[in-house]
């Protein structure tokens, strides 16, 4: 059956507003688009003009978030110095010593110190660090945050290494103390592992008969 004339003219029409709609959208689109661009220079001569330096505060407060200043540590305290001393103790045929022998921290400082290892036998080696604190009642505000004695370490014949530890002291420490001694003993792995530095001289003195 064929279509009514009248009905085919409608559609044409129908297309036709159709087409004159989307041709006005897209010249209001286009116009927006373009006035919204024009605000910036618009906006920057009335601030200029005004003695206004809106759109500069803006643009560095943009430029401190995309890089950031690395924070202050305003955890520091400055008021006290604790004195950390170093030791080492090689329970075996190799050398194992610190670079320095002492240093004078402030709580909440993060301090780097470096450890020297070398395997003086002909043979591969895997060793172990094991630390110790004196006072004890300062461990638990010895806070490592890298320390060689967090892993076991393998080192060829000869082969020499220097290790990093960081460490920060709780500003919650007591005041009272004044000095910490920081030691390792260092063992290899597979044999029998030592005691800590002191626990043997409390086990002799233990074992000793009774007046």
């Amino acid at each position: 059956m064929p279509t009514p004339p009248a009905a085919t003219s409608n559609d044409a029409l129908l297309r036709r507003d159709n087409l004159r709609m989307l041709g006005k959208l897209a010249v209001v689109a286009a116009l927006m688009f373009g006035f919204g661009y024009a605000l910036i220079p618009v906006y920057r001569a009335i601030c200029d003009s005004l003695g206004i330096n809106v759109l500069s505060i803006s643009e560095r407060r943009a430029s401190q978030w995309s890089n950031p200043a690395p924070a202050a540590n305003t955890q520091v305290d400055a008021s006290r110095t604790i004195s950390v001393e170093f030791d080492a103790n090689a329970r075996g045929p190799w050398e194992f010593k610190p670079e320095q022998r002492s240093i004078d921290v402030h709580p909440g400082q993060l301090v780097t110190v470096m450890y020297e290892f070398r395997n003086v036998q002909p043979r591969t080696m895997v060793a172990q660090a094991i630390p110790s604190y004196a006072p004890k009642q300062a461990e638990p505000y010895f806070n490592k945050l890298e320390c060689f004695c967090f892993s076991e370490q393998t080192l060829a014949p000869g082969e020499s290494r220097r290790w990093p530890v960081a460490f920060v002291i709780d500003p919650k420490l007591s005041r009272d103390v004044k000095t910490i001694t920081l030691s390792y003993t260092f063992f290899e792995i597979g044999g029998k592992t030592p005691a800590a530095p002191g626990a043997q001289q409390a086990a002799v003195t233990s074992a000793e008969p009774k007046a």
